[in-house]
């Protein structure tokens, strides 16, 4: 795959996908910007993967705060000139409660973690892909915002509202050069159980570095023709 030195920022970077994303884009030889909200943990994070000097950036950033997104942005900006990729890895995940028991506020703060998370980044880099003719923006979604399983609406519901957001934006940018896709997982399997000890449950689990690898290809020239796709990685059922 074509490989031009680009600059990839990497939301949620400290969890397990975005560790493996930011390993496989350094190694490829990217320059990745990790964007989380504990700068301890994001410059421990660079010194495990002993990432090279002068080509990775840490961004301590909440980006349900728009702001502190833009922030964001501009600091990733000045250090590199350009972000071309974001991989939007905002995790967080919320259920166990049945709907008609449900506070407004567990709703908002799943809204808020990853519809307001991504239209933030997205309002802040985006324009910056536009202005130059190319980018690539991929997120992590997951199957229960297609199947809606019991006591997870709140996380069902967010989720979902951010593929919708994000393939109306793979529409909006179209003829900008501006790919937006997503990848969609049922469960990340960090440990490899579904190798380890294969079962039922994790059958249709998803390696971190199986998603990696639909990101790279995602984000390269050869997959220009592709957007407003989501790409399911949990089809061992």
């Amino acid at each position: 795959m074509t490989n031009t030195d680009r600059v990839v920022l990497i939301t949620g970077a400290t969890g397990g996908l975005g560790r493996a994303a930011a390993a496989a884009f350094a190694a490829a030889g990217d320059r990745v910007v990790l964007c989380g909200r504990n700068e301890e943990r994001l410059s421990t994070l660079a010194a495990d993967l002993g990432l090279p000097a002068g080509r990775w950036l840490t961004v301590a950033a909440d980006l349900i705060d728009p702001d502190k997104a833009i922030v964001a942005a501009h600091v990733a900006t000045d250090a590199f000139g350009r972000i071309d990729i974001v991989l939007h890895l905002v995790g967080g995940f919320a259920s166990g409660v049945p709907i008609v028991e449900l506070d407004r506020s567990a709703t908002q703060a799943m809204l808020d973690q990853h519809v307001g998370t991504t239209l933030n980044i997205v309002r802040a880099v985006v324009p910056g892909m536009i202005e130059r003719g190319w980018g690539r923006i991929v997120a992590a979604a997951t199957s229960a915002s297609l199947t809606a399983p019991a006591k997870s609406g709140p996380y069902a519901a967010a989720k979902a509202a951010q593929e919708v957001l994000l393939r109306s934006l793979a529409k909006e940018v179209s003829a900008e050069g501006v790919t937006v896709n997503l990848i969609g997982m049922r469960a990340i399997d960090e440990q490899h159980e579904r190798e380890i000890a294969p079962s039922t449950k994790n059958a249709a689990w998803t390696t971190p570095e199986e998603a990696v690898s639909a990101m790279r290809f995602l984000c390269s020239d050869e997959a220009a023709a592709i957007t407003g796709a989501r790409i399911p990685l949990d089809g061992r059922t």
